[in-house]
């Protein structure tokens, strides 16, 4: 019997972001705090900024936008927000999208799976993805609960089960 195999990524659906973006600018242009204050959310090329008049409404509008993020089911570890920066008389945030897995946090996925999970497992980096193959799909299973267990600093998604 050949060996049963899933891949573990880490991607973003564009989609949802979009959705989620719109719903905080629609919140944000509704909400009686967030009025007269020049505040925005939008994509900047493949970043997404956000625009006010305070370092407070700044901050404000990432909330919106991360409670938007997480009804949509996305991982925030995902959302990589930079700080608050003073630009003339607003102040803006730039957030963009982590996807792919590093080559170093692949390397650490992989150890842990080695270490802690079944004996015959084996996982191999392919890219900015890890395939991980045993004969036993018991085994696969276990490895899954066994990473989703684990608080890594970055979102991963399994697919491709076989």
């Amino acid at each position: 019997m050949a060996d049963s195999s899933f891949d573990i990524v880490s991607k973003v659906e564009r989609q949802e972001v979009d959705n989620a973006l719109n719903q905080a600018s629609r919140e944000i242009s509704q909400r009686y705090d967030f009025k007269n204050v020049g505040a925005s959310i939008e994509w900047s090329g493949e970043r997404i900024e956000m625009r006010a008049n305070s370092e407070e409404r700044v901050k404000a509008i990432l909330d919106v936008f991360q409670s938007k993020l997480v009804k949509r089911g996305i991982s925030l570890k995902a959302l990589d927000a930079g700080e608050p920066q003073a630009s003339g008389k607003e102040y803006k945030i730039f957030a963009s999208l982590q996807e792919g897995i590093s080559q170093d946090n692949a390397k650490k996925v992989a150890k842990i799976i080695r270490d802690e999970g079944p004996k015959g497992v084996k996982a191999q980096v392919q890219g900015e993805e890890l395939r991980v193959t045993s004969k036993s799909r018991d085994d696969l299973q276990s490895v899954i609960a066994l990473l989703k267990g684990k608080d890594l600093d970055f979102a991963i998604q399994f697919v491709n089960y076989r």
